[in-house]
């Protein structure tokens, strides 16, 4: 049976009791290493359609269906990237002209 856990917020306070203050260079690793990941991620997405169109080309496979969910999949996580990139460019753009 399920239990419905407290969500008050000292109950998530206390989960946090012990944490230390993350250091400056391992958030940019972190963030660094997420964003590898993430192209990793669509690019495999791309090898798969490309594959899998070609799969069907020669006749490996008649399933066109899934060729083309493939595809999409491939072609929306490549749009997703472009406008992640152009949102970290605006971001830092706009760091860079902050005036110190």
């Amino acid at each position: 049976m399920n239990t419905i856990s407290d969500i008050t917020l000292s109950s998530h306070l206390q989960g946090l009791k012990g944490t230390s203050k993350p250091d400056a260079s391992r958030l940019g690793e972190g963030f660094a290493a997420q964003i590898k990941e993430s192209i990793s991620a669509v690019n495999r997405k791309q090898m798969d359609a490309g594959k899998a169109a070609a799969e069907l080309a020669s006749g490996q496979s008649s399933n066109i269906h899934e060729v083309m969910i493939k595809m999409e999949e491939a072609e929306i996580s490549t749009r997703l990237m472009v406008q992640i990139r152009n949102k970290v460019v605006d971001a830092y753009q706009e760091i860079m002209r902050m005036q110190v």
